[in-house]
Formats: structure tokens, C-alpha cells, sequence
């Protein structure tokens, strides 16, 4: 069975929280979509609301903290991340925003994403469309066509109703589908690693002697 792990990223600012809800049961989908086809899947969340001071001494530094370090750290090293924002003044909160800025360049180049939002008013989902997608377009993951929206009327006692029901299911087999195309993950990207050796970079072959 292939190990496979999905971080979950909520930027919630209350508590309790319905974009934090809304990350569960899409994490929750996804999971029982992974586990359907023969998969042991993992679920790491991340509510980014406990990490508010650190991302900011991130971006003034340039260094995480190391707690922030590891919440980087699961992100960068999933198999795929689900990554839920409440919408403010029609686009993504500041602190969701902040948080993929001090991820190093690269790290989510290939990596399957599945993208949903909370608002509101469903007038709200095409921030989506305009903000959301646009911004993982840039970083170079792999968005999923299905973006997931909820507006208060699509809650029932804390359960999705048959509508978002099935945008849920359908966004977690999609996410499914990219995340089981893909090798495991060996982790996340070292930055300070190498990708050539002394040789290569002083523009000599492997075979050469160095005088």
C-alpha cells in the first residue's frame, strides 16, 4: 500500500471556523477517494491562524521560525494540499496570501492543489477564479479544474448540503487522480541543495582532472 500524504491548509480566523470546516470535508473526501483505490493516506492540517506571528517575522527576517518551519516543511513535502481561504474584499485573506509568499521559490512546482473558499455571499466563489487560481498558476502547481465555494446557505447543521456535497466529492476525486499519477514524495525541497556538482559548475566533465 503507497503512503500519501495531503497537507491541509485553513486560514480561518475564527473559532470555530467554517473555512476550517470546509477543509475537513474536503480532506475527509479525499482521503476515503485515496484510501478507495488502495492508498494510505495521511492528513496534516495547518490552521494558519496559530502561525499569524511567525509568517510575519518570516517575511521582516527572512527566516521561519521553527515552528513555522515545520508547518513550511509539511506544505512543501505533500503528496498534494488542499488550501482553503475565507474571501475578504472579494479576494483571499492577507494571512493565506502571506503565508505562500515566504514559501521558498519552487517548492510547490508540479504538486497537486485542490482550492476552495468560504464568504459571505455566493457572489464571492468567482474570487476563486480571479484570485485563488491565478496565484497557484504563478507558483507552478497543479490547480484541479474544480474549485470548491461555500456560502452560509450551503451548511446544514455543520454538513454540507447536496449541492456542496457533491463539489466536494468531485474536487477530492480530482485531486485523487493527480496526487495517484505522481510519485510518492521524498519530502520537502532543500534549498541549499545542490542540483550540480564542483565540476560541473567550475564547467568541466566528471572524467576530467583537475590540474
Amino acid at each position: 500500500m503507497t503512503r500519501r500524504t495531503l497537507a491541509v491548509v485553513s486560514a480561518g480566523l475564527s473559532q470555530p471556523s467554517s473555512t476550517r470546516l470546509l477543509a475537513d470535508q474536503l480532506a475527509g473526501a479525499t482521503r476515503d477517494e485515496l484510501v478507495r483505490r488502495g492508498h494510505d493516506a495521511e492528513l496534516r492540517t495547518i490552521d494558519l491562524r496559530e502561525y499569524a506571528h511567525d509568517v510575519v517575522n518570516n517575511m521582516l527576517t527572512g527566516f521561519p521560525p521553527a515552528a513555522l518551519r515545520a508547518a513550511i516543511d509539511t506544505v512543501t513535502g505533500a503528496d498534494g494540499i488542499i488550501a482553503v481561504t475565507p474571501i475578504f474584499s472579494a479576494s483571499y485573506n492577507g494571512l493565506f496570501k502571506s503565508f505562500f509568499d515566504v514559501l521558498d521559490a519552487g517548492s510547490l512546482v508540479d504538486r497537486p492543489v485542490l482550492i476552495a473558499a468560504t464568504g459571505g455571499t455566493a457572489r464571492h466563489s468567482l474570487a476563486l477564479e480571479h484570485a485563488v487560481r491565478p496565484m497557484f498558476s504563478y507558483l507552478r502547481a497543479v490547480v484541479v479544474p474544480t474549485a470548491v465555494f461555500a456560502a452560509p446557505e450551503d451548511w446544514s447543521d455543520g454538513t454540507a448540503d447536496g449541492a456542496l456535497r457533491g463539489r466536494i466529492r468531485r474536487a477530492a476525486g480530482e485531486l485523487a487522480d493527480q496526487v495517484e499519477r505522481r510519485p510518492p514524495t521524498s519530502g520537502p525541497t532543500d534549498p541549499f541543495a545542490l542540483t550540480t556538482d564542483f565540476l560541473q559548475m567550475l564547467g568541466r566533465g566528471g572524467d576530467t582532472p583537475v590540474s
